[in-house]
């Protein structure tokens, strides 16, 4: 038994006992369930073979204290035990068998006792490792925020080069449209300088006019000092006085050419702006261009029969006292171009209005008047009514809607068919001296002409004559 006692305790098995039970505990949450219960297994078998040593050793104990030797403490102790369900068969191996499995169980634990010590310092590699990994991951995020940052930042600045481009193009055009407008001043001075020169033509034509008539003067003084018989002679027979030119005769190609350039003028500026005016209150671009050629055709009827009509009155007034080299018509004209701003223009702009106010082929909003484009038809009377002291004196050209096209009288509108043969309706009229076109006018050609102007002759609303020409411009403007 003592021998049994000492191999027991020289092969520590509770220490093996106790040393499993502590590394089960500490690898029961890391390891999987059969390798939980294989480690439950394991203690079991170990458990039941120490046991089956402490029950050799009971039974060799219980020999040597002979038959009744305590059988008490069997009774008390063991039996009880036994009772409660636990048996323990008895080892079919040996003592040295048991314990040779006992050292193979400690070895294969400390084995495993290493593989976990790997398994731990692996798992620690791999922590490190993806704590490593997590680090770069972290930075590789940084880094993509930063990327991300100056994306941004480059789409900010991009817009805003964008913006400051625009900005670019905006100033440009709005140093263009200065440059334009700057153009058109220099433009201006140049036509004003133009004036100039032609006002100083004028002025030594004028000059050499008085000189030559103060030579005339001076001769006939000295003539009626004279006892010569020369001043008694009819004034047919005077060469010197049948041939001096008058001040209408001396400026008429200075007035021609001024004249024609106002004339022009008359298209492009005064034209345009009483077109715009127009285009307030008339939708149609059709009958406001009508408008204004009537009422630049009715401005020249006006005017020439206001220009007969005072040069009636001059020379009524002039004969009884003429007395001159040039014959009384010359005198007459001579005085008119003398004392053109004698010429009643407001008496002719209310005659014009008048007249296109009964006019069956242009119409106008009831709630103004045509004295609206008042400024434009005093510019075209005065111009006209000048025209006719010219030597042959300038007109319009005659003008029907659904007439052949005339290349030599007209140019097309942009908005024509070049290929139309008729004219729809004329924008602007021809200026001729005699039978040659001095300055052509616009015309609008479209085919089907004729068919659109019986139609529009139909169609087109007469104006009232009860609408006064001479409404207050006060009223106009609040209409």
């Amino acid at each position: 038994m003592a021998d049994n006692l000492r191999r027991l305790t020289n092969t520590s098995s509770f220490s093996v006992l106790q040393d499993k039970l502590e590394s089960w505990h500490k690898d029961y949450h890391v390891i999987s369930c059969d390798q939980n219960l294989n480690r439950c297994c394991e203690l079991i078998e170990l458990t039941s073979k120490i046991q089956g040593q402490l029950f050799a050793i009971l039974n060799l104990t219980a020999t040597e204290g002979g038959h009744y030797a305590g059988v008490d403490t069997l009774k008390m102790r063991l039996l009880p035990w036994l009772g409660t369900c636990f048996s323990m068969a008895r080892p079919s191996v040996t003592d040295d068998t048991s314990l040779q499995l006992i050292q193979d169980s400690v070895e294969k634990n400390r084995r495993i006792r290493e593989l976990s010590a790997s398994h731990d310092s692996d798992m620690l590699k791999m922590d490190t490792e993806l704590c490593s990994t997590r680090r770069q991951l972290d930075s590789v995020r940084a880094e993509l925020a930063d990327a991300q940052n100056e994306l941004d930042e480059t789409k900010s600045k991009s817009a805003t080069t964008l913006l400051a481009t625009e900005d670019e193009i905006l100033q440009l055009k709005a140093d263009l449209r200065s440059a334009l407008e700057q153009v058109e001043i220099y433009k201006r001075k140049l036509d004003a300088l133009d004036d100039y020169e032609r006002q100083i033509r004028l002025l030594r034509d004028e000059v050499s006019y008085l000189s030559t008539e103060k030579a005339m003067l001076q001769e006939r003084l000295v003539r009626s000092r004279s006892p010569s018989p020369l001043p008694r002679l009819s004034r047919s027979s005077s060469p010197m006085r049948s041939e001096s030119p008058t001040r209408a005769q001396l400026t008429n190609s200075s007035r021609h050419a001024r004249l024609v350039s106002r004339f022009s003028d008359l298209y492009a500026v005064e034209r345009l702006e009483a077109q715009t005016l127009l285009r307030r209150y008339i939708s149609d671009l059709e009958m406001v261009q009508k408008i204004i050629f009537i009422a630049v055709v009715e401005s020249f009827k006006t005017a020439k029969l206001a220009y007969r009509q005072f040069k009636l009155r001059v020379r009524k007034t002039l004969s009884p006292s003429h007395f001159g080299p040039e014959s009384l018509e010359d005198a007459a004209v001579d005085y008119i171009v003398r004392n053109l701003d004698l010429y009643d223009v407001q008496a002719s702009v209310n005659d014009v209005i008048n007249a296109m106010n009964v006019n069956p082929r242009i119409s106008f909003p009831p709630e103004v008047d045509f004295i609206l484009i008042s400024a434009m038809i005093r510019d075209t009377c005065r111009v006209a009514f000048a025209m006719q002291t010219l030597d042959p004196p300038l007109d319009l050209a005659f003008a029907s809607d659904g007439e052949l096209y005339n290349d030599i009288k007209y140019r097309r509108s942009y908005d024509s068919e070049f290929t139309a043969p008729l004219v729809l309706y004329h924008v602007w009229p021809a200026l001729v001296e005699g039978d040659a076109v001095v300055v052509k006018g616009e015309a609008v050609t479209r085919r089907g002409a004729l068919w659109s102007r019986s139609r529009s002759r139909s169609a087109s609303p007469v104006r009232s004559r009860s609408l006064s020409p001479s409404r207050s411009l006060v009223s106009l403007y609040k209409a």
